[in-house]
This record gives C-alpha cells, structure tokens and sequence, in this order.
C-alpha cells in the first residue's frame, strides 16, 4: 500500500493506491482530506495532521508514504505552513518506521501525462484513467494525493526493472 499525500496546513489531501504488479494493476483503497480550523493555532493544526497521517498508515497498513513537495512558491507565508505540514507528515511516517519519498508537481506531472507543465484537469484525467474509475476523485486535494502515489508507484517499477 502507497500513501500519497498533498500536505496543506488547512488542507491536507491523501490517497492510498494498492500496486499489484503481477497485473501491473493500481487499485484505488481510499482517498480524503484532513481539515484543519484556521481558528486553531498552527500547532494544533499541525498536531492533528500528525495524528490523523498515523491513523491513517495503521489502519490502510501503508508501506511507503510519498509526499508531493514544495517546488516553489509566490507566498513565503503560505509556503512556511506547506513545509510545516511536510515537517510533521514525514515524522509521523518515520514514528512508524515507514519510508518517505518526494516529488516536485513537475515529477508528478511528467509521470502522469509525460508534461512538466500539463494543466491541473490533465492530470486528474490521467488519475482516474490509470485507476479505471468512473468519476473524477474529488475534492482536487485528495486527487493530487491520489496522483502522488501513482508518481511514488510508477516511480518503483522503473527502478524495479
């Protein structure tokens, strides 16, 4: 089981994809958003990301987490929350023993649709066509999610080969 994960400090997004790579197959297990409330303080927010992201790897029993990270951003504010919220998701994966991998939005759209600068409804498309579904996952944070994963997926069967 992969656990991708679009970190956000309001919003954070996951998605568990399961890769049976004796069809070459992914399969959709599950997908969310972690809300936060901007009325609490950013470590009780923070907190909750923690433990929700350990709840989470239990139950859905994860073996690797990827993370979409931070390429760049316009707004250092906003951008300090973002790395905040990978801060704490890598440690409640490493609290776990669990592995954690990054991809910029660049590796992930180059996985995805083959176009570093592919458009965000492209890449949802290539989402839902990799997993055969027949409605777009929704709301876009837990599909970013879900498209992390597949990046971390496809990423391992070709250093697999």
């Amino acid at each position: 089981m992969i656990l991708g994960i679009d970190p956000g400090l309001e919003n954070t997004g996951w998605g568990i994809i399961n890769h049976q790579s004796s069809i070459d197959n992914y399969q959709l297990i599950a997908c969310g958003v972690i809300l936060t409330d901007k009325k609490n303080k950013s470590e009780e927010r923070l907190e909750k990301i923690f433990d929700e992201v350990q709840k989470i790897i239990k139950k859905y029993e994860v073996e690797e987490v990827a993370v979409e990270s931070m390429f760049f951003a316009k707004n250092a504010k906003s951008a300090l929350k973002v790395a905040e919220a990978i801060g704490v998701i890598k440690v409640a994966a490493k609290n776990l023993t669990k592995p954690v991998f990054e991809y910029t939005p660049l590796q992930i759209k180059m996985a995805l649709v083959g176009y570093g600068r592919a458009e965000k409804e492209q890449v949802e498309i290539m989402v839902k066509n990799c997993l055969n579904l027949s409605e777009d996952i929704k709301p876009s944070h837990a599909a970013d999610a879900v498209a992390t994963a597949l990046t971390h997926g496809f990423t391992l069967k070709i250093i697999e080969k």
